[in-house]
């Protein structure tokens, strides 16, 4: 069983307890760190969207559309669908001379709530660019457009634009994707499930710039430069992993997944960090997140103070009282740097 990693209080006595699991590993491969089981196989969802537009940069379709950093961080996104997110898809769809239909990705609300009021006031209802996982899907279309290939069913397990992205994590992770489990994620991309070690060593290697060469190393680059640069549209108003890399990146890049699952590089270190939280709870994932961070001391303390609101969140009751907090465990102190 994995150890409780955070805890739920309400007034002085803890209602909840999560467990789950966290990897530590250097780009060479050693185990820095963990706690929990971590060879137990899990999904990482959007948590590894940096790696999948890999071949998207690769390919050449950002110079041949006229494309920029901002849609490369878009591609890496789990956005809210504000109108800077919905917008910049839109603009996409047209420089790659595609419509919604193409999207394979359903037609969402958008994930920010004001967002989705004042688009509901406005007598507007889901569409295929609000989906959080819109810019990922831009990535694939563009892809297949640059190299000719046929669009219509890039989403399944078995085009083109899936295999290219199985080999980026099999290359990064020492891997076979092919013999991994699988199912399709919520935005209908198939989705693998893995070592929480593996994925961690994976984006450890990501973090290595030094290691790739050509096209490839210009690729990892350039998302390294989209995400820190525009952190916004790798998530939005009020979400940890544009908050955190406003104020951190280049030196801690991160990404969420879906279900409980966070994924961080600290390139300076060489050190990939992947985590889930066993029954998917969100919020336990951010403040198990940052307690990773803190435990490593890669994060500085008024940092963490900035970020506060996300590693020890207060809980409020419906009149705005303080009611209860989440914070780490005490089982952190096995988290050492």
């Amino acid at each position: 069983m994995n150890p409780v990693l955070v805890n739920q209080w309400r007034g002085n006595a803890i209602e909840c307890r999560y467990r789950g699991a966290v990897a530590v590993v250097e780009n060479s491969g050693r185990v820095f760190s963990s706690l929990g089981d971590i060879q137990r196989a899990v999904f990482p969802r959007s948590a590894i969207k940096f790696l999948q537009a890999i071949p998207f940069v690769e390919s050449g379709a950002v110079e041949a559309f006229g494309l920029d950093e901002r849609h490369v961080a878009l591609a890496c996104a789990s956005h809210n669908g504000e109108p800077i997110h919905a917008g910049l898809a839109q603009d996409w769809l047209e420089r790659i001379g595609c419509n919604h239909d193409d999207l394979e990705c359903g037609a969402e609300l958008p994930l920010h709530k004001e967002t989705q009021f004042e688009l509901m006031a406005e007598g507007r209802g889901p569409q295929r660019v609000h989906h959080n996982c819109s810019g990922k899907h831009l990535g694939f279309l563009s892809t297949c457009k640059q190299a000719g290939e046929q669009t219509q069913n890039y989403r399944l397990y078995n085009h083109a634009a899936q295999k290219r992205w199985f080999e980026v994590l099999e290359s990064l992770s020492n891997t076979r994707v092919s013999q991994l489990p699988w199912g399709y994620d919520g935005c209908a991309i198939p989705s693998v499930a893995m070592p929480l070690q593996r994925i961690a060593l994976a984006m450890a290697r990501f973090g290595d710039v030094a290691r790739f060469e050509g096209q490839r190393r210009a690729a990892v680059e350039r998302i390294h430069a989209a995400v820190t640069e525009q952190a916004y549209l790798v998530a939005g108003k009020e979400r940890l992993c544009t908050s955190l890399m406003e104020i951190l990146a280049p030196g801690i890049l991160v990404k969420v997944g879906a279900a409980g699952v966070y994924t961080a590089v600290v390139p300076e270190h060489g050190l990939g960090i992947a985590l889930k939280i066993d029954d998917g709870h969100d919020g336990a994932a951010r403040v198990a997140l940052g307690a990773v961070l803190n435990a490593l001391g890669v994060m500085p303390s008024d940092k963490a103070q900035q970020l506060s609101e996300y590693f020890m969140p207060s809980i409020n009751n419906s009149r705005g009282e303080t009611i209860g907090r989440f914070e780490p465990s005490s089982d952190w102190q096995g988290v050492t740097a």
